[in-house]
């Protein structure tokens, strides 16, 4: 590979689905984005549930991110491992995903009873009186509830990457390059006079 940094191609650095679900179950935040009607991409950090692979959020219906996701429910979700509490187990996966997926409202009474107590629970996961208490602050006429369903991940896998740079990772860790260290990568390196990577 000519002059070029291993650490310039980062799409052979993906996450297992059981890796997924270690990321999403543990991280305590995630960042929703969303386009304006002027089309300024705009995120917000939330708490988060993970359940039947979606990204389930609430906030308060009244928020400018209803209005543009309900006129666009295109929508970005980021989560990173450096959002894990310090109560998480050890030995969780290393890295980060940005989901792409669509959104989806939900107002039912159903929908609250299972999502509110879920994510209370998850917010505080050993203190009973403060999960009652971020429960009953959840509970208001006002909020509203999305659960993104993922149309595509972008993925790092520190872990794999971070063996990978050491020499250490097998061929069957790595995946495939995507079109962006491949194709595109190479294109640009052409136009700046070096050879394929």
């Amino acid at each position: 590979m000519a002059q070029t940094k291993e650490h310039e191609i980062v799409s052979i650095y993906p996450f297992s689905d059981a890796e997924v679900d270690g990321l999403m179950d543990n991280a305590g935040e995630a960042v929703l984005m969303w386009a304006t009607k002027d089309g300024w991409p705009v995120g917000v950090t939330h708490a988060f549930f993970w359940r039947d692979g979606k990204i389930w959020l609430t906030f308060a219906a009244h928020r400018h991110r209803t209005a543009a996701i309900k006129r666009d429910n295109r929508v970005s979700v980021n989560v990173s491992s450096q959002s894990y509490p310090g109560t998480a187990p050890k030995g969780l996966p290393d890295g980060a995903i940005t989901f792409k997926g669509t959104a989806e409202f939900f107002d039912d009474e159903a929908t609250k009873e299972w999502f509110y107590p879920a994510l209370s629970k998850k917010v505080s996961p050993s203190n009973e009186d403060f999960e009652q208490f971020f429960n009953n602050l959840l509970d208001t006429p006002l909020r509203t509830i999305i659960a993104v369903t993922p149309v595509k991940k972008i993925m790092y896998n520190a872990g794999i990457a971070n063996r990978h740079m050491l020499g250490t990772a097998t061929e069957e860790e790595l995946g495939e390059r995507l079109e962006s260290d491949s194709v595109r990568m190479n294109e640009l390196r052409k136009k700046r006079g070096l050879e394929p990577a």
